[in-house]
């Protein structure tokens, strides 16, 4: 019977392989070409405009504060509206010292109805830190539903894994 589990494991771990969980050359998954999304606003009077911040990790301390463990960080921009788009004028990405990064919307974008684009914060990118973070400036028509901000970090090696998640709050 043992004998059986063995080989059930090893046929795992080499179907995790081939889907790319052995290869550390394989590229992580790229983030959405955001300028795809550029908007035009019409009327901004008849907006209601928010900010929103979200907390991301790019590496979390590991046993002490000299052994670190590198993430793979997916942004999450969310449109819970089933009827009017939501507008993004600002996705700023910050380090731990509060350094501005990136701006990854350097003009309003759009998202339509329930629709969800992602930044993607690879592994190897570390400039984050473990305090980075993410101020978002966005609008959604007056009595709308706020957009939703998340963030999934996640590492694998070998056998362990590493995954949580946080949420964004509206700042004003």
């Amino acid at each position: 019977m043992l004998k059986g589990h063995g080989i059930v494991f090893a046929l795992g771990m080499l179907s995790l392989c081939f889907l790319g969980a052995c290869n550390p050359k394989n590229e992580p998954p790229k983030g959405v070409d955001l300028s795809k999304h550029a908007a035009k606003i019409n009327s901004e009077a008849s907006l209601e405009k928010g900010s929103s911040y979200l907390s991301v990790y790019s590496d979390v301390y590991s046993y002490s504060e000299q052994l670190k463990h590198s993430l793979t960080a997916t942004i999450s921009l969310r449109n819970l509206d089933e009827s009017n788009p939501i507008y993004i004028y600002r996705a700023e990405y910050f380090d731990t010292s509060g350094k501005k990064i990136l701006d990854y919307v350097p003009q309003p974008i759009a998202l339509k109805p329930l629709e969800t684009i992602n930044i993607i914060i690879e592994e190897t990118d570390e400039s984050g830190g473990t305090g980075a973070n993410f101020v978002f400036d966005w609008a959604i028509p007056k009595g709308g539903i706020e957009p939703l901000f998340e963030a999934i970090m996640i590492s694998t090696k070998g056998q362990q894994g590493l995954s949580f998640a946080t949420t964004g709050h509206r700042i004003r």
